[in-house]
């Protein structure tokens, strides 16, 4: 579908920022990657040849017992005794310990396909460690970064590059949804309270002066004592409070171009309001809305952070940047886990402000139009 003129030529303002115009780039490779953090870092393989059948141990549950074990249980894809099972065809009782049968396997000594089977094989993503993945380092945790582990590990030996990648797709994600869905509610509330203003601009000023009073960081916490909290429910309690951010502005948007002449002139010929409103004013209100939504998603993400700093937020065993900053405080000894934490966190936001400057500019009419 072809662009419009206008929206052309905001391409081309946007694009002429190259600041804007790379932040995009980078930013978009970089959360492209992310969503599929699975591929990247997983500690289950993505596909496994065995007896001659291809899995994908990463899309779905395998017992042992498919592989030829003993158990129902989901197999262990980084013992020995499983690697064993899958590159034999099943066949390691015919050795004494399964090291010995890999091994043989590997140096070409033993070939499964005499014994009537396939040699299996397993395809591992680069970083064969989840977010959650518990790693024997081999001493003390956290433990320095080395060949294994790019980044190092935290204080209960997880990977911390693979944190890294699961924790930006889940902060970024958070940031944009909770802005997407407060931008959306807050946008509506303002352009009803300033467009018919009077007594429904009254009453609800009111409501939102004292919903705002209302302290969310207490609210969350007694919340966060009752249930265990989650991703969505975090969602849910930062719209509910968030939601405030653009009304006033839109609010102050709408109360200036009601009276224009063009939105007289359709009230003239009849135009609904909800036409006149989401028509002919907001676009209006647009540059002023887009001035403030780098504030509202690098504001979101801070908060999630933060939350997750002071443990109220989302469990520590989610991969989250907040819960690394906390590592890091308790665990000076270990440099790497601040450093990573505050490149992740400041690249991330700087790149989002970069972008939203740009989108700023391109819907600026005075920059569009000159």
């Amino acid at each position: 579908m072809a662009l419009s003129p206008l929206n052309q030529r905001r391409w081309r303002t946007f694009k002429a920022n190259r600041r804007a115009y790379w932040s995009l780039i980078l930013f978009s490779v970089l959360y492209v990657l992310s969503l599929g953090a699975e591929l990247l870092a997983n500690d289950k393989p993505l596909l496994v040849s065995y007896r001659g059948e291809i899995h994908m141990p990463f899309l779905k549950f395998y017992p042992e017992t498919a592989f030829g074990g003993d158990f129902r249980t989901e197999a262990a894809y980084r013992d020995v005794e499983v690697q064993c099972l899958i590159k034999t065809g099943g066949l390691d009782a015919c050795f004494d310990t399964p090291d010995d049968m890999i091994k043989a396997v590997d140096d070409g000594t033993f070939d499964a396909k005499t014994d009537g089977f396939q040699k299996g094989w397993m395809l591992w993503p680069p970083i064969p460690y989840s977010f959650n993945t518990i790693n024997d380092v081999g001493g003390a945790a956290p433990s320095a970064p080395d060949g294994k582990h790019w980044l190092g590990t935290d204080d209960t030996a997880r990977d911390v590059l693979a944190r890294v990648i699961y924790g930006f797709r889940l902060s970024v994600s958070f940031g944009l949804i909770v802005s997407i869905a407060t931008s959306v509610i807050g946008i509506i509330a303002g352009a009803i309270q300033g467009y018919f203003g009077g007594l429904t601009d009254l009453i609800m000023q009111r409501v939102i002066e004292i919903w705002g009073s209302t302290p969310m960081l207490y609210v969350i916490i007694i919340i966060s004592a009752v249930w265990t909290m989650n991703f969505w429910l975090l969602v849910g309690l930062m719209v509910l409070f968030g939601w405030m951010g653009l009304v006033g502005l839109v609010r102050a948007e709408f109360l200036r171009a009601r009276n224009f002449e063009y939105v007289r002139a359709a009230k003239a010929l009849g135009v609904t309001d909800l036409v006149i409103i989401f028509r002919h004013v907001l676009p209006n209100a647009t540059v002023a809305t887009m001035a403030m939504m780098p504030f509202i998603i690098t504001g979101t993400i801070s908060s999630l952070t933060a939350l997750d700093f002071l443990g109220f937020g989302l469990p520590a065993s989610a991969p989250s940047l907040g819960e690394m900053t906390q590592q890091a405080k308790q665990n000076l000894q270990a440099p790497w886990l601040a450093f990573t934490a505050f490149g992740t966190f400041a690249t991330m936001l700087s790149l989002l402000v970069f972008i939203f400057e740009g989108v700023r500019a391109a819907l600026d009419p005075r920059k569009t139009f000159r």
